[in-house]
């Protein structure tokens, strides 16, 4: 079998598909190492960090830049390859598919954020494009996914039959542990600037709005109200390149109005290798969101044997499973409650931890690629 992959976010390994595509690689290559795996990328990927051996790759030139060139890159570029060496499968893995392809088409749909987050919905380029990956998600092969969550949404927004769309979760790599890399985290201390912290309460992720990071915010205030500036705030992540928009809230401005400005700590975008370090380094991670595909921020945490806090909403509970302390996304009271409950009862964070520990080896990149495997055999004998 051979299949043909968009590596269109390889070298993006701060998003969800640029995460998702290097690790499924490997764990199918590792699965599989008789299948024949080929990486289609933009030529202006020059650096393929991570790519497992014996994996093709072919560069595609891009005619023109930007938001349009990602377009033709995956309308024009990718199958055109795809047929150039004559692939089994052609498998986008983010929603991005061609309207034809000249393999059968697999698309992993991490989730459907454009169509139920109606600030991903502001822009006519954005709804165009969103309205032509619909189009396109119905006539593919098969649907990958990673929540059943996730699923009854392609369901009733895209509208393809139940029986097209599987569910292939993802997991925490190896390097998420509660032991693995602890000589590193005097290290990490110092790159985020937390010297003069012993303890912190984290998050990790993007500031658009749907990441609810609001609610933690309003929250914060009943655990900086019972415990001060000893237990800070770390925010992790991505900052946008202006605030005050309808994708991106004006946060700073919301910690100013709350008067936590002594209590919050920003620290800007952490490197992947240093993750496992920073949650392990947290007494408690919080995840405020209210929409996921899968929620893996939690799941890393609980790997790490961080107790967590998060949103009774989407997929976070079957990723967390009775292993985190879940609220309602509107109810900052209950999400304090919860923060203060970690930080001051040891007892109660520690069963959090072990339950953690234990939901985190439910999920393994093994089994996403047998899944993975599975949907592609599926498509050959059903094509």
């Amino acid at each position: 079998m051979h299949v043909a992959f968009n590596g269109w976010f390889w070298n993006q390994p701060y998003t969800g598909s640029g995460q998702y595509i290097r690790r499924l690689l490997s764990a199918l290559h590792m699965l599989a190492p008789e299948m024949r795996l080929s990486l289609v990328v933009p030529d202006h990927a020059r650096s393929l960090e991570h790519l497992p051996p014996d994996v093709d790759v072919l560069p595609v030139r891009l005619p023109v830049s930007g938001h349009l060139g990602k377009v033709w890159f995956e309308q024009r570029g990718f199958p055109q390859a795809v047929a150039r060496v004559g692939a089994d499968i052609a498998h986008v893995p983010y929603w991005g598919p061609p309207l034809r392809a000249p393999s059968p088409l697999v698309c992993t749909v991490l989730d459907v954020i454009p169509l139920t987050v109606p600030e991903y919905r502001a822009g006519i380029n954005n709804r165009l494009y969103t309205a032509l990956v619909t189009a396109a998600a119905k006539g593919a092969a098969h649907l990958l996914t990673i929540s059943e969550a996730s699923k009854r949404d392609i369901v009733q927004h895209i509208g393809v039959p139940s029986d097209r769309v599987s569910v292939t979760c993802l997991a925490a790599d190896e390097t998420f542990h509660p032991e693995h890399g602890r000589e590193q985290e005097k290290h990490v201390r110092q790159r985020c600037s937390l010297d003069d912290v012993d303890d912190f309460v984290l998050y990790l992720g993007s500031y658009v709005a749907h990441k609810n990071v609001r609610l933690l915010l309003a929250a914060y205030t009943y655990v900086a109200q019972g415990l001060g500036p000893d237990v800070p705030l770390v925010l992790a992540g991505h900052t946008p390149s202006s605030w005050g928009t309808r994708r991106f809230p004006d946060l700073p401005a919301y910690v100013d109005q709350l008067g936590l400005a002594d209590y919050v700590r920003w620290i800007g975008p952490v490197n992947e290798a240093d993750k496992p370090s920073l949650y392990r380094l947290a007494r408690v991670f919080v995840f405020p969101s209210r929409y996921e595909g899968f929620g893996l921020g939690p799941l890393e945490a609980m790997a790490c044997g961080t107790p967590v806090v998060a949103c009774d909403v989407s997929s976070v509970p079957e990723v967390t499973g009775k292993a985190a302390f879940l609220v309602d996304p509107d109810d900052s009271k209950a999400m304090g409650g919860a923060i203060l409950s970690l930080l001051l009862e040891p007892d109660l964070a520690a069963d959090m931890r072990n339950r953690g520990l234990a939901q985190a080896q439910v999920f393994s990149w093994q089994r996403t690629a047998e899944g993975t495997l599975a949907a592609y055999e599926h498509v050959l004998k059903t094509r």
